[in-house]
């Protein structure tokens, strides 16, 4: 009777390099002992310079660091953690990465710790671009780490520029709160719509901003900003500079007419007087009630 072949059975390495998302093994010290394939891609650190080195020096920006050692606290305590993340590759650019970190076990005391990371920015991108809006994912810290090739389109901000700055810098600093107030999480709204005003090629443009909550889960936050200009209020911008165009036209054309009513007037004959002095009466009520009623 022949001897049956036994089925291949792939190693733990190769299990762990056919994964698609980044996995990161750490000991409790945060001392990086496994890093896979995809890990080097997301964070640009080869294996074999990443094994050995403590995860905050490849992984973790300084904003991250209050989170992650709530994770730990977490991890400690026996509870897996998932949310948004912050995290920083070798080029120093800061990334939003949806993160899940699981603790290793044994006997009940935490002697490792496992996670799985994937570019948040990556994954959302298809979606975002075939937007006509502007779209840009911002942390919890306002710092964007996605933003859609239509900022520079509808906005001239370069992409390059808007990805890891604060989106609060071309946001009208009299309208930072009611961005503060749109960030809110409201479980009866998926969708939080405000205006505001954003800096457009040296200048403050009236746009209509969308947040969405990407996720809702523990941990820090990351949100969908979709910014599109606001029509309505740049029709009330518009019409007001013209309200303002012709209120200092007419007040100059008044103020002509006043002026040649008294010239007028002092050459006047007294069979004249009385009318002139009537019309200039009714110019300067004129003038008064553009100054007083009709304002810009």
């Amino acid at each position: 009777m022949g001897t049956e072949a036994l089925p291949l059975r792939p190693s733990a390495d190769e299990l762990l390099e056919a994964l698609g998302h980044a996995v990161i093994a750490t000991d409790t010290q945060g001392t990086v002992l496994a890093w896979n394939g995809a890990a080097e891609q997301l964070y640009g650190w080869p294996a074999a310079e990443a094994v050995g080195r403590d995860i905050t020096e490849v992984t973790v920006p300084d904003l991250s660091r209050q989170a992650a050692a709530e994770i730990m606290t977490a991890l400690r305590e026996g509870r897996p953690w998932s949310g948004g993340f912050p995290v920083r590759n070798r080029s120093g650019e800061v990334l939003h990465a949806l993160v899940t970190d699981s603790g290793v076990y044994r006997d009940g005391e935490l002697i490792a710790i496992v996670g799985a990371s994937l570019n948040l920015g990556e994954a959302v991108r298809h979606l975002m671009e075939r937007s006509s809006d502007a779209a840009v994912l911002v942390d919890e810290h306002h710092l964007v780490s996605y933003a859609s090739p239509a900022v520079a389109n509808l906005f001239g901000w370069p992409v390059a520029e808007v990805i890891g700055a604060p989106i609060t810098d071309r946001i009208h600093p009299e309208d930072h709160q009611t961005f503060e107030e749109l960030l809110v999480a409201d479980a009866s709204r998926a969708e939080r719509v405000g205006e505001l005003r954003v800096r457009t090629h040296g200048d403050w443009s009236w746009v209509e901003v969308a947040v969405t909550d990407l996720y809702a889960l523990p941990g820090p936050h990351a949100q969908v900003c979709n910014i599109r200009r606001s029509e309505r209020l740049a029709r009330l911008e518009e019409r007001e500079r013209i309200l303002e165009t012709v209120h200092s036209e007419v007040l100059q054309d008044l103020f002509a007419a006043a002026l040649e009513l008294d010239r007028a007037l002092a050459h006047a004959a007294p069979s004249s007087a009385a009318r002139i002095h009537g019309a200039r009466d009714a110019v300067s009520r004129a003038m008064r009630t553009l100054r007083e009623v009709v304002k810009p």
